[in-house]
């Protein structure tokens, strides 16, 4: 909060709407009325009037969508968007969200009910609000398992987790990482020469830091796609978050979120550098919309093992590893609060469906408001993208009737990195070859499907999924 004031230059701490700001100042300040203001405010992005108001452009986009699809011969546009992913129809999607869905709300309402007796003990007698949720949510976890986030933080280094996400990819694929001095487009940028046996595989560039007019969010992209022909060319990938970045020289402290985006995004990297077709248009990510995740949600798993951690997890100011206590007790919470994840996730993820699985609405937030209603969503839990600030759906087509996929995705990383534990454990050799020759190196240059089952035999269930999240 001081490098974002001093940045903006103000004498003084400032809470920005950047994600890495605002979450934590929801989950520690005691003071109601500014953690309200600050929610209101982050909720209302893209819906306050002027210039800067996303919902007419909303309005429009469903429209011309709908056009699109009629014009091509559709009912809708998810029919359309659809009949190319794993999913195929609108009521595939429809039928996975839901499964999930019943037991997360039980998880969730529960877990409501022991915040509300929280916020009673501490006096106040109104309902749970959403500018509650995350406050009370922390108090608990810190009582359920004697565990608080800023404990955690000296632990998790941005330099470290680098080299720990690093460090999974030589023992996987046997990538080494060596940092270059190049010109690149922001001085916080840093960029690594990609090799295996000495040769070249790609160039890997990180921009991590928040920074105003930096768009918010994290992703990865392809500067150059890998191709062979008509001309052999090496990727270079781009990864790109938002984590604060500190002040004085301090080093860079991740919340254990920050570090599952840090190896979420490269696990989308490792995807383009590991890519080996013909083509670029089938390079990489150029894959199913309900697929791209899959990458990039398996390597997450690789964070929480336990050997990784140990080695990397390294206190800031102390060098001494993470405690063995600590570290049970951080991977014991891993599904806590899960309730709460899934409802905002799914909540948007149905908005998306319906928005273009029917006939465009004249009034978006009108039908956002009955499709929360229809499913019951839980007053104190807020959209995770409410409609006029879901750039994923409205920044581009790219998730427009696809939000679902991170859960479709969710549904085979489950059930792979399950392969892992049942052959020779997470850095099973043979699987990681498995992983790199049937997925990571062949892009879209093959059915989806097939893809997997190659892989891993069969095509999974949702089972693994529910038993990670704990429900």
């Amino acid at each position: 909060a001081k490098a974002a004031g001093q940045e903006k230059g103000l004498d003084g701490p400032v809470v920005t709407l950047s994600r890495s700001l605002i979450v934590p100042f929801l989950e520690f300040s005691d003071r109601r009325d500014l953690r309200e203001t600050a929610y209101k405010a982050w909720a209302a992005r893209g819906a306050n009037g002027g210039e800067t108001d996303n919902r007419e452009i909303v309005r429009e986009t469903l429209q011309l969508r709908q056009e699109q699809a009629a014009l091509l011969g559709y009912k809708s546009f998810a029919e359309f968007k659809l009949e190319t992913q794993m999913a195929k129809t609108p009521a595939r999607v429809r039928d996975l969200l839901m499964q999930v869905w019943h037991p997360a709300k039980a998880r969730a309402e529960a877990d409501g009910a022991i915040l509300t007796q929280m916020m009673a003990e501490d006096g106040l007698n109104g309902p749970l609000m959403a500018w509650d949720w995350r406050y009370y949510a922390q108090k608990r976890r810190r009582a359920d398992h004697d565990l608080d986030e800023a404990e955690l933080k000296p632990y998790l280094q941005l330099d470290q987790m680098i080299a720990a996400a690093f460090d999974c990819a030589q023992r996987l694929f046997g990538l080494t990482f060596q940092e270059l001095s190049l010109p690149l487009h922001h001085k916080d940028a840093r960029v690594w020469e990609v090799c295996r046996n000495g040769a070249h595989v790609a160039l890997f560039i990180g921009d991590y830091f928040a920074r105003s007019g930096k768009r918010s969010g994290a992703w990865c992209s392809a500067l150059q796609s890998q191709r062979k022909r008509p001309s052999p060319r090496a990727p270079i990938v781009i990864n790109v978050c938002n984590f604060a970045k500190p002040s004085g020289g301090a080093p860079a402290l991740l919340s254990f979120d920050d570090a599952r985006t840090l190896f979420h995004e490269f696990g989308h990297a490792l995807h383009q550098m590991l890519s080996d077709v013909s083509y670029s248009a089938v390079s990489g990510t150029s894959v199913a919309r309900d697929f791209v995740e899959l990458p990039s949600q398996l390597y997450e798993h690789w964070l929480e093992v336990p050997e990784v951690l140990q080695k990397f997890a390294i206190h800031a100011q102390t060098g001494a590893a993470m405690p063995d206590d600590l570290l049970k007790r951080m991977l014991g919470a891993a599904t806590f609060d899960m309730g709460f994840q899934t409802v905002e996730y799914i909540a948007s993820a149905l908005v998306d469906l319906s928005f273009h699985e029917t006939a465009a609405p004249q009034d978006p937030m009108l039908q956002q408001a009955e499709v929360l209603a229809d499913i019951g969503m839980p007053a104190a839990i807020g959209m995770r993208h409410a409609t006029p600030q879901f750039a994923h759906v409205f920044a581009g087509d790219g998730y427009s009737s696809g939000y679902y996929s991170y859960m479709w995705s969710e549904v085979m990383d489950a059930d792979a990195f399950a392969s892992f534990e049942e052959a020779g454990g997470p850095f099973d050799l043979e699987r990681a070859r498995a992983l790199q020759d049937n997925i990571l190196s062949r892009g879209g240059s093959a059915d989806a499907q097939e893809l997997y089952v190659a892989f891993r035999g069969k095509l999974p269930d949702a089972t693994a999924l529910l038993h990670n999240r704990g429900l």
